[in-house]
């Protein structure tokens, strides 16, 4: 697993505790920190969020193309 795999994938970790919070608590934690929901701030942390759910997508491609590699280097 590569290092931005990773950090993308705390960063989810995040996002998604945060959506937890808003879920569970009506209570927006990134957009308290910020100073609401609309500031500029908090907009950056839900677009660099967003960015890293769609590099996580890939992470799901990447196991199982590493999987069929590895079986194939068994048949040979």
């Amino acid at each position: 697993m590569m290092i931005i795999d990773k950090i993308a994938l705390s960063v989810l970790l995040i996002g998604g505790i945060n959506w937890g919070s808003v879920g569970i608590f009506n209570f927006d934690i990134v957009g308290w920190i910020f100073g609401g929901t609309s500031s500029i701030g908090a907009r950056i942390i839900y677009v660099i969020v967003g960015l890293c759910a769609l590099w996580c997508i890939s992470l799901l491609f990447r196991e199982s193309a590493l999987s069929e590699e590895k079986k194939d280097r068994r048949i040979e």
